[in-house]
C-alpha cells in the first residue's frame, strides 16, 4: 500500500509539473508544488532501496 502510494505521488507530481510548465504564463507556485510531491515520491520509493555500499561490505569481509 505504501509504495503504491509513493508511486501515485511521483506520477501526480510529474503531471502538476509538466502541466504547470505547458501553460504559458506558468504558475510557480504550482510548478514547485509539482516538483515537492514529485521528490517525496521518489524518496518515499528510494527509502527501501538497499544501498550498494552495504551489499559490498557483507561480501568484502568474507572474501579477506
Amino acid at each position: 500500500m505504501s509504495r503504491a502510494i509513493s508511486y501515485i505521488m511521483i506520477l501526480i507530481g510529474a503531471v502538476v509539473a509538466i502541466y504547470a510548465q505547458a501553460d504559458e504564463q506558468q504558475n510557480q507556485f504550482i510548478l514547485i508544488g509539482g516538483i515537492v510531491i514529485l521528490m517525496l515520491g521518489i524518496y518515499r520509493v528510494s527509502r527501501h532501496i538497499p544501498s550498494k555500499r552495504d551489499q559490498n561490505d557483507d561480501t568484502d569481509e568474507t572474501a579477506g
